[in-house]
């Protein structure tokens, strides 16, 4: 036995001791938030499809829910990564206690006041949400610069977009104008952060575990092979967002498909198949290559909408799962296992990510997909919640003793 050295399981530089537990570190609020707005976001958008519940109707209860999902939820699970991972890039102290609950509290403000667009006004309520995701540009941009972290730029630069597609989404609306580029733009940034992000946390956490089981068939570390990746798929998703179906954009998006998809083969994911809490990082950056020749698809005939929720359920909302799940225990003194509530979270969420692209290809069944894609959405985020929690809200456990 002996205590590990995994760096999820350190003692938080810089935790702030006094206050409440829950401003201590930034993926405690924000994961859970994010569980929980998942779950409340999509129940609104079943009680309007369903029963015409009206749901933030002077801004649309549609661009209302591509937004939330987009510019609310996601941001929520990318503060909560981003405030935890950049002091160890940095080597700097984690924003916690009030300054914390400060930006928390606007994220907060943003979800209110899109829900309260009728009452407030749409312009009102937009340059509400509009606050949070400059706000957090800001702060990851000084803290990567103090740090002198240069190469994180990269990280800085995904959320730089993801603050222009939110601006541009809500001029789109308030114009009357349909938010379909804002859309694929955000969501292109998110699976450009999972390229950039992922390749540095995959093969790091299956190299880690391969070693420690003995075994010396670890990942090809990273080369030009996936800087040339990276860069492919930033060239395919930026057309794909101007161009969607144009021919142009499907061969780019095809190239794309195939060097991920040899990059993930690289990272010989299928080994960890024991170790699901790091087996599902793999199978979420499956959907990266999917994603891709959906899109190539998408250029001959494919539903643009089929092809958004792909990479939005598949790739990005399954690698935000399984990134809570591994920091919420990592960072909390737990073990880095997955108990059978988590494994049932991945399970249903895989699912749905599989069903509901269907949707729009099944047109007869249109109705139940979105009903079970709904529930299962739902369901898989109410898991987390329900397990993660009392890990969130309560003291770190003390270091956790591991066989190597």
């Amino acid at each position: 036995m002996q205590i590990t050295k995994d760096a999820e399981t350190r003692m938080p530089r810089g935790m702030s001791r006094s206050g409440l537990v829950l401003f201590s570190y930034g993926f405690r609020p924000f994961f859970l938030a994010a569980a929980l707005w998942a779950i409340v976001s999509i129940g609104l958008w079943a009680a309007f499809l369903n029963y015409g519940v009206p749901v933030a109707s002077d801004y649309g209860a549609l661009y209302w829910h591509a937004h939330e999902m987009l510019f609310g939820f996601a941001p929520a699970v990318l503060a909560g990564f981003l405030l935890t991972a950049i002091p160890n890039w940095t080597g700097r102290l984690p924003i916690s206690g009030p300054p914390l609950a400060v930006l928390f509290a606007v994220w907060c403000a943003g979800r209110i006041a899109m829900l309260a667009s009728g009452g407030i006004g749409v312009t009102a309520a937009t340059a509400i949400d509009s606050l949070f995701l400059p706000l957090m540009l800001a702060l990851c941009a000084r803290e990567v610069v103090a740090g002198k972290k240069w190469k994180d730029l990269k990280v800085v630069a995904g959320l730089a977009v993801l603050s222009v597609a939110n601006l541009c989404f809500h001029i789109q609306v308030i114009g009357g104008g349909n938010p379909e580029l804002p859309i694929r733009l955000g969501l292109g940034a998110y699976v450009l952060l999972i390229t950039i992000v992922g390749g540095r946390i995959l093969p790091s956490f299956t190299r880690n575990w391969i070693n420690q089981r003995g075994r010396t068939d670890f990942p090809i570390p990273y080369n030009h092979f996936d800087t040339a990746t990276i860069i492919a798929g930033a060239v395919s998703l930026a057309s794909w967002a101007i161009w969607p179906d144009s021919i142009a954009t499907g061969l780019l998006a095809a190239a794309a498909a195939a060097m991920n998809a040899i990059r993930l083969a690289r990272w010989r994911g299928w080994v960890t198949w024991p170790e699901p809490i790091l087996f599902v990082l793999h199978a979420a950056y499956g959907f990266i290559p999917l994603g891709f020749a959906a899109i190539a698809f998408g250029s001959i005939g494919l539903s643009q909408v089929a092809v958004l929720h792909i990479f939005a359920i598949g790739a990005m909302s399954m690698m935000m799962l399984a990134v809570m799940t591994r920091a919420s225990r990592g960072h909390t003194g737990r073990q880095l296992k997955s108990s059978r509530v988590t494994n049932a979270s991945y399970i249903v969420l895989a699912a749905v990510a599989v069903l509901r692209p269907l949707a729009e290809l099944l047109p007869a069944a249109t109705t139940g997909i979105l009903l079970l894609s709904a529930i299962g959405w739902a369901v898989a985020f109410g898991l987390f919640a329900l397990e993660h929690a009392p890990f969130l809200c309560r003291d770190r456990k003390p270091l956790v003793a591991r066989k190597s």
